[in-house]
């Protein structure tokens, strides 16, 4: 009996909505734009922030990564004929003193950079050489796209062989005619290239990732062999010669819970060891992901707060609608509490209407706000992700919205004297 008589009272709020349709439709409005809004500014800030956590996963949780720096004010060549040895970064004994000091430390891979061109038949192009071991492929999360990683038996021979990012490959092969197995010619000595692997050349929350798209692999006992540790860098018609041992030093921790505390002990190590605080940085994925956590936990909050004003500004246009419909049916509402209707019948009536235009005004949000996403991504190259919490608090604050702002207007139609609703004109 109450639910044939629930819904017959929705479909009489439906016949009384339609009524007016042009003006239900314009007080729903105010609903789906908030809806719409909600779910695609969360979907914008919810795929920026997978994108930039992803980063910052394939460096490795567990991993710790500590770059040499140059040291600051020493970035112009000489002038002149006059040349100058610049010494910094790190230094192979950090490398052992890692490897035996700590006994969190599983893997510490060393990496070695140089500057050079590669060339392939007539298609030349400027390569970053990493000189690092077979142990940089399980540290670093980059699927080989072809042939194979280095290997301990390419260390152990010092061997001329190359691993090539993909993004390099493709401008010197296609113009070479080159593939797999080719002959790289860096310098005067040639590597063959065994493998390619696939690279990451964006920013990860402000770490700059270990690799980049130019870059070429090869065993670190190669690199010291070929190129040794002075470079000699020309610019503005000067000289500069720069010794470095390593550029960087990749630390794998063995459980994530003294990831941190390892990142300490390991900057006091090379505080004592190194003078110039500025010749090295310790980064930490692991504190860089926590960091990146809260600030989109803090993004979606203020992205909610702002699109929920819309919602809002809806309740008051359904609040404001109910009101003016409270004004017309007096008479009506005076007719019903004469024939015996009791004022919760009322306002469970005036109730069910809000309720139907705010449902109905979210489930055409939940629409709209799903498929601006689509069009972002598709038009501008913008990664998003509609989750499912973001639709169902989305579709629940509209019905709220509804319920909160219809009660007054419910409760007033339901207080009006019936004799005096009788007399309205």
């Amino acid at each position: 009996m109450k639910n044939n008589r629930l819904f017959r009272n929705i479909r009489l709020g439906i016949k009384t909505l339609m009524l007016h349709k042009l003006r239900s439709l314009l007080t729903m409005l105010g609903v789906v734009f908030g809806v719409g809004s909600v779910i695609a500014m969360l979907a914008v800030g919810e795929g920026a922030s997978r994108e930039a956590l992803e980063q910052i996963r394939r460096l490795g949780s567990n991993n710790i990564i500590i770059d040499g720096e140059r040291p600051d004010g020493d970035d112009e060549g000489q002038r002149g004929e006059q040349t100058r040895l610049l010494i910094y970064g790190l230094r192979y004994a950090d490398l052992d003193r890692l490897q035996t000091g700590f006994p969190d430390i599983t893997r510490a891979v060393p990496v070695k950079l140089i500057q050079r061109e590669g060339r392939i038949g007539a298609q030349a192009m400027q390569l970053r050489m990493v000189g690092t071991t077979p142990d940089w492929f399980k540290l670093v999360d980059r699927p080989i796209l072809d042939g194979r990683a280095l290997t301990g038996l390419d260390l152990e021979r010092k061997a001329n062989v190359a691993v090539l990012t993909e993004h390099a490959a493709r401008r010197l092969f296609s113009a070479a005619r080159a593939g797999l197995g080719s002959q790289i010619r860096i310098g005067g000595t040639s590597f063959t290239i065994v493998g390619i692997v696939q690279s990451e050349s964006a920013a990860a929350g402000g770490m700059q990732t270990p690799d980049r798209n130019t870059d070429l692999y090869i065993p670190i006992t190669t690199a010291q062999e070929r190129f040794g540790d002075l470079q000699e860098l020309r610019s503005g018609g000067g000289v500069s010669r720069e010794q470095v041992e390593l550029n960087q030093i990749i630390v794998e921790i063995t459980s994530l819970d003294a990831v941190e505390s390892n990142a300490a002990a390991i900057e006091s190590m090379l505080a004592r060891f190194h003078p110039r605080t500025t010749a090295y940085r310790v980064n930490v994925p692991l504190a860089l992901l926590r960091q990146a956590e809260a600030t989109r936990r803090n993004f979606n909050i203020v992205l909610g707060a702002i699109a929920g004003i819309s919602l809002l500004v809806g309740g008051i246009g359904i609040m404001n609608i109910m009101l003016a419909s409270v004004t017309e049916r007096t008479r009506e509402i005076g007719v019903r509490r004469a024939i015996g209707a009791k004022q919760r019948q009322i306002i469970q009536q005036f109730l069910i209407e809000t309720i139907v235009l705010s449902t109905t005004g979210g489930l055409i949000g939940v629409a709209i706000g799903m498929l601006i996403p689509r069009i972002i991504s598709a038009t501008v190259a913008m990664p998003t992700y509609v989750t499912p919490l973001s639709v169902i608090l989305a579709l629940g604050v509209s019905m709220v919205v509804g319920i909160i702002f219809g009660i007054y207007p419910a409760i007033r139609a339901a207080r009006l004297d019936p004799i005096e609703a009788l007399r309205h004109e």
